[in-house]
């Protein structure tokens, strides 16, 4: 897991979707120094937020008698008290607890599938035991406030339960966010087919019952309050309004960035991805670290990732073996596979060593087969280099065309042009063998032969044949080089300068016809 996508294709972004949780291959002691720091700034201000919000319910919206001097002595006691006694239990106990289950991320060692499991329920523990300490309070300051004021118990009951929802909430957002890369983690390599944890759908569900429902409930029990309390005047009334209103506002905007943070990161990993794999970046991927339905999205684009990569190995691999061209025209081609072919006018090149069965005899196997490395890679360069097809090997010798599959007028001049770059390469690169090209002009049938389900492209016809003579008597000219006039001429009628680099060589009846054929031969 890299995660290699940029941001517009430029800038390079955190793989976890912000640059607090650092690289994805980061050290494991770091990683786990960055997730204890984490875990308890988030955990630390949570408590501080849920406690404000308890401040600002009981003082400005809930209406009540005012504190007696027994309740604020109680509660300046009590509050400090319970709320170090559970920051100290909540953030130690939580992350020691939370560090011990996910000892074999920060070990760097591979989990099963039960430590899989336990290190994605983690931040809903982590929220359970923040609910449950905030539960306890409600239950203790209840209790207490009841025992010195009575009258203030509901006021009490109200707010820390509205503040323990909260914080509830928040913890689980900023959890689940501090434990990203671990989450990362358990879920490399898995290709699950449904959510590890809450949907995105039950979460938007819980999320907006935190940061709107359980504010809204707050303010209709403020509401009936003051129906219920004669004493409670119209400009309380609107005070309360206020308040809660400007509380709901807050809490749910809070809530809200939260949720859209944590929806909106994984989504954009996969379009930054996505621009890297329309720049071309095949090697593109996404680091997994969500447990919902954007985790299955994330994994399936990288299940994309790794299909277009070995479809493109394997068209590399095709075009290796028929060529590029006619690895191209097949993909292109969205209809059934036809046997045939079509007849046509092209150039071919063909090339037999001289002396190979000598050079095996007298070498071992495998300088045998590093020569003939070095001979067909002058051949296929030359070949590639001038637009044409390196159509089969056969043996020490190949087969070249040029015109087809791909149509170009200037086919005659290419053959040559590669024909000569051929001849000066082999003989200065492989001089320990010799060699024989031809080079021929004319009608040739060019298609699919073969069956259905195993063809070949390949070529056939009166300009396969006469390469394939004039190779044979190539071998015994100085130059190793023969092409026919006929391919001269043609370069020649198109206005190429190749031709002039030719002059005639006399002319010769080819095995298989009746009638002489006039050659060529590179000048000088």
């Amino acid at each position: 897991m890299t995660g290699r996508a940029t941001e517009g294709g430029d800038q390079p972004v955190s793989p976890f979707g912000a640059r607090i949780l650092g690289p994805a291959d980061q050290d494991p002691d770091r990683l786990r120094l960055r997730i204890q720091l984490l875990l308890t700034g988030a955990l630390t201000s949570i408590n501080v937020i849920g406690s404000a919000v308890v401040f600002t319910i009981s003082n400005f919206v809930v209406p009540s008698e005012p504190p007696t001097t027994a309740t604020k002595v109680a509660l300046a006691i009590a509050v400090p008290t319970y709320v170090l006694v559970a920051a100290v239990v909540g953030v130690g106990w939580g992350t020691a607890s939370t560090l011990r289950s996910l000892r074999w991320a920060t070990t760097d060692t591979e989990p099963t599938e039960a430590e899989r499991t336990r290190a994605l329920r983690v931040p809903m523990q982590l929220t359970a035991m923040q609910l449950t300490l905030w539960l306890i309070g409600t239950v203790v300051f209840t209790s207490l406030i009841w025992a010195v004021q009575p009258a203030r118990a509901v006021n009490t009951a109200v707010t820390v339960t509205m503040g323990a929802v909260v914080a509830a909430g928040i913890a689980y957002l900023s959890v689940e966010f501090a434990l990203r890369p671990l989450s990362a983690r358990a879920l490399a390599g898995s290709t699950a087919t449904h959510p590890r944890s809450l949907g995105v759908g039950q979460r938007m569900v819980v999320f907006w019952a935190v940061g709107t429902g359980v504010p809204v409930v707050g303010l209709m029990v403020a509401g009936l309050l003051a129906l219920v309390d004669d004493e409670t005047t119209l400009h309380e009334l609107a005070i309360v309004t206020i308040v809660a209103g400007g509380l709901i506002l807050v809490t749910s905007l809070v809530i809200t960035l939260l949720t859209v943070r944590a929806i909106v990161a994984p989504i954009m990993s996969v379009r930054n991805a996505m621009r890297a794999v329309e720049a071309g970046d095949l090697d593109a991927d996404v680091v997994v670290y969500d447990g919902t339905e954007l985790g299955m999205l994330q994994s399936g684009f990288n299940l994309m990732a790794n299909g277009l990569r070995e479809r493109e190995r394997i068209r590399d691999l095709f075009g290796r073996h028929v060529g590029h061209d006619v690895a191209a025209a097949a993909a292109l081609d969205t209809g059934e596979i036809e046997l045939g072919g079509e007849a046509t006018i092209a150039s071919v090149l063909f090339i037999d060593l001289l002396g190979s069965t000598a050079y095996a005899t007298a070498h071992g196997p495998v300088d045998v087969v590093a020569m003939l490395n070095r001979f067909f890679a002058v051949v296929v360069d030359e070949v590639d280099r001038n637009g044409g097809l390196v159509n089969k090997f056969i043996g020490d010798a190949a087969l070249a065309i040029f015109g087809e599959p791909v149509r170009k007028n200037d086919h005659a001049a290419s053959a040559l042009t590669a024909a000569r770059a051929m001849c000066a390469r082999l003989t200065e690169e492989v001089p320990e063998v010799g060699f024989g090209i031809g080079v021929a002009t004319g009608m040739v049938v060019a298609g699919n032969v073969g069956h259905e389900q195993r063809y070949e492209y390949t070529v056939i016809g009166d300009a396969v044949n006469s390469a394939a003579r004039l190779t044979d008597l190539a071998k015994q000219e100085t130059g190793q080089l023969l092409a026919m006039w006929h391919t001269v001429e043609v370069a020649s009628s198109r206005g190429d300068p190749e031709a002039a680099h030719w002059q005639r060589h006399g002319a010769t009846v080819l095995r298989g016809r009746t009638e002489e054929t006039a050659l060529a031969v590179p000048k000088g």
